[in-house]
This record gives C-alpha cells, structure tokens and sequence, in this order.
C-alpha cells in the first residue's frame, strides 16, 4: 500500500475508506473497508461488468465487452485522490481506484481509462490540456411520487421562488444553511471551488472549478456531485444533476472550458505577438466537426435532450463566436495567456471523465487533422437550424459509426458505451408517459 495513503489514514484517523470507482453513467461503484483490511489487501476486486451498469441498474449483454465468463478486474487506489468524506458520522475515507486488467493494463471500458487515453495523445505532442468546469443544478422539495412534477423548495421565506432570479444574492441567501455548510464540506473534501451563482430557474445554482488537470477535474466533479446531494439531504430538499428536470424551466449544464499549453506552459492558442494561433482555429474546427458525432457523451439520456432549445440559455449548433452565449461553441473575453474555448453542449448529467475526454478528443482531431472552422457568428445562433442530433437513438448511430471516434477512444469502448445507452433507451421506450394518458387515451 502506498505510504503516503497509509500516513494519510493515521493522520485522520480513519476507521473505514470508500474504494470506488465510477461507471458509464458516473455513478460511484465500489467496496466499504475497514481501514486494516484496506491497507492489507492493497487492491479490490470487482466484476468487470459492473462498469457496464445502466442508470436503472441493468446491463446489455456484457460478454462481447467483458468475457463470456464475467471475470474480475482488479482496482487500485490512486493515492492522490484520497479525502476524507466530511458528513460522515465517523472518520471516513473515499479514495478513487483505477480499473486493471490481471497483466496490469487499463480496462478500457473504464471512464477513468479513456481520459487518460486521450490524455496520452496531447502528451505525446508535449501538450497539456488545461479545463475549468462550470457546474449547474437545481435544488428542489422532496418528494416520493416520480410522477409527479418537480417543484421549487422553499427557501428561509416559506415560500417556492417565482419568476427568474438570475444572478441574485437574496435568492442564494434563501438556503444560506445549505450553502454555509456545501461550502464547507467542499473545502474538507479538497474540491476546489470558485464561485457561487444564482441561475435562471427556480433554485437553479451554478458552482464554478478552478482549472487545472483535466483527470483531478474530474475526479473533483465526480465527487462533487455526491457532497451536493449529501449537503441537500441533510437540509431537506432535493438536489438533482437532471439536465432538465423542469417543464418551462432551463435546463442544467457542464461547460467545459479549455486550453492546451506547452512543455513550457505556454498556451498554444496564442502566438507570440498575442493573435490566435492556427491551432486555436483547428481546436475549434474539431469541435465542430465532432460533437455532434458523440453527442451520448455530452447528453447521455433522453432527458438530456429536452434541455438542447432554443431561447433557453442551451445550444442547438456548434457554431462559434466571441463572448456569444447562443453558440454552442462561446470564446470568452480574456488576455492571451488566458485565451480559452468553452464547449457549451454537455449537460451537467454527464459522466465528467468522459465528457472531458469527448471534448477534448474532438479538439485533438481539429489538432491533428488541421480542420478549419467556420467563420464566428456576430449575432444570435439561435436563429440557426439545429445541427446537434435530436434524439438519442439518433446520437447514438452517430456515435457508433464515427471511426476517428472508434480509433482515438477504442473501439471497445464505444460499442460498448453505445450497448449501455441502447438498453436505457429501450427501458424509456417502455414508458407510458402522462402526455400520452392526457391526450389519446379519449381522443384517439
């Protein structure tokens, strides 16, 4: 076992550690160990299978991807990611763990895995990706019927929030207990954040990351989104990471901004005299040409759909501009130290890892292949059609027949991320919906 996860224990006196891993969904998979038990074996052992998890819980036929025997995989902990779980009752340690193969190779359908793959590819160019994420959720009232729509909790007035409160103070100072204590758990949990902002919706929040290493990014995120629903069940409400959980309301997002610097940590999207490099136009060319070919990565469910219209604060296209909020594609206003892309298309119910790594193999495509972009947009891209895929089943044919996808993520990988999000499609495709009862169950 690593000394430095060892000391890390002993300082904090820690009696259990969380050894997890996250899924293709982002759902936290894993073992609860004594801390002794944990230290000795040094390692945890898991069905490969469990990564193919859906989000209710089933799994495609795994054994094309895994084995027709459902072996094992071996895990383990990556010493840097060791924190202590700060609502815990007791002392408490997750520590993320990495998905092995027997001879030491990484399991690729591990999302962890795949960021590192793509990660590899900036490396060898002696690049360094570099990403901020920017995080939005709702809070909302408990409840216990899924059929019955969300609403606004109330906040310290006894009443549910009303209109749009945009960027307000007062209606953050409403759950003042449940930020003061986010916050500080935030800072146990050595995640950090930023900034807190108040969005659109009705207890819609937006926490932003400082940037850094696209993995620890992740890692943050992943466990980010846990302590905001801990945090919320503890004060009485609700909080959900759906990319659009409301009718009427906007829906979530994960932007991902980001840059790539040098061996020399010079940002390669800018040349010396200042101007935009070529490769920041060949970054932004590579978004274009393939977001709307993985789009399961940045909008993973059926849901996630519902939040891509226009008019509410979400993209449609993949067109580009300056400080331009209706692009999905927005270069904000910066020095050119700082000169950054933001990807705007991910949900915030993203797998953060490989979202990252979506992202970030669209630009290294742009990289590779010099693609040129469009010209930016001066005026509203929402009076641009769509250009983003409208359904998942769509995305998903998508996804599975591009081959510079297939080459750069694995193709492993992708036939079976693409097998996870079919069954959950088929599961939806199941469901008789109260839009269906109201209208045709008389009239048709």
């Amino acid at each position: 076992m690593n000394q430095s996860i060892e000391q890390f224990l002993a300082d904090n006196r820690i009696h259990e550690v969380e050894c997890v891993i996250p899924d293709m969904t982002g759902i936290a998979r894993g073992k609860i160990l004594p801390k002794d038990l944990f230290l000795k074996s040094g390692e945890m052992r898991i069905p490969k299978s469990v990564l193919l998890n859906t989000v209710n819980g089933q799994q495609p036929d795994n054994g094309p991807f895994v084995g027709d025997t459902d072996p094992d995989m071996v895990c383990k902990p990556d010493a840097t990611t060791a924190r202590v779980v700060p609502w815990a009752a007791e002392p408490v340690a997750v520590v993320i763990h990495d998905c092995e193969e027997w001879d030491g190779r990484p399991v690729q359908l591990s999302p962890r895995a795949v960021l590192r793959r793509v990660l590899a590819l900036y490396e060898q160019r002696g690049w360094k990706p570099v990403v901020a994420p920017e995080m939005e959720f709702y809070l909302v009232a408990r409840q216990q019927n899924p059929h019955e729509p969300l609403q606004p909790p109330l906040g310290r007035t006894g009443k549910p929030e009303v209109g749009r409160q945009s960027y307000s103070i007062d209606a953050v100072n409403d759950f003042d207990p449940f930020f003061m204590e986010l916050s500080h758990f935030c800072e146990v949990h050595d995640l950090g954040v930023e900034t807190l902002i108040h969005e659109a919706g009705p207890g819609q929040m937006e926490i932003n990351f400082t940037h850094g290493d696209p993995l620890e990014l992740a890692d943050r995120v992943f466990l980010f989104k846990r302590t905001v629903r801990e945090t919320a069940l503890r004060h009485g409400v609700f909080a959900t990471f759906m990319a659009k959980p409301m009718e009427g309301e906007p829906g979530s997002a994960m932007h991902i901004h980001q840059s790539i610097v040098d061996a020399n940590g010079n940002n390669i999207f800018s040349r010396e005299d200042g101007n935009a490099s070529e490769h920041f136009h060949h970054f932004i060319g590579g978004l274009q040409t393939y977001i709307p070919q993985i789009m399961p990565m940045f909008a993973p469910y059926v849901n996630s759909y519902r939040r891509l219209s226009p008019f509410m604060s979400a993209p449609i296209n993949v067109r580009w501009g300056y400080d331009n909020r209706t692009c999905g594609i927005r270069i904000p206003k910066s020095g050119p130290e700082a000169r950054r892309v933001e990807n705007r298309v991910p949900g915030v119910d993203v797998n953060p890892y490989l979202a990252m790594a979506a992202t970030l193999a669209c630009g290294w495509l742009g990289l590779r292949d010099k693609v040129q972009p469009t010209e930016p947009m001066v005026d509203s891209a929402w009076n641009v059609d769509h250009e983003l895929p409208r359904h998942l089943e769509d995305a998903i044919e998508a996804m599975r027949a591009c081959e510079e996808m297939r080459d750069v993520l694995g193709e492993n990988f992708v036939d079976a991320f693409c097998a996870v999000k079919e069954l959950e499609y088929a599961t939806y495709n199941r469901v008789i919906s109260s839009w269906e009862r109201e209208h045709l169950l008389l009239l048709v």
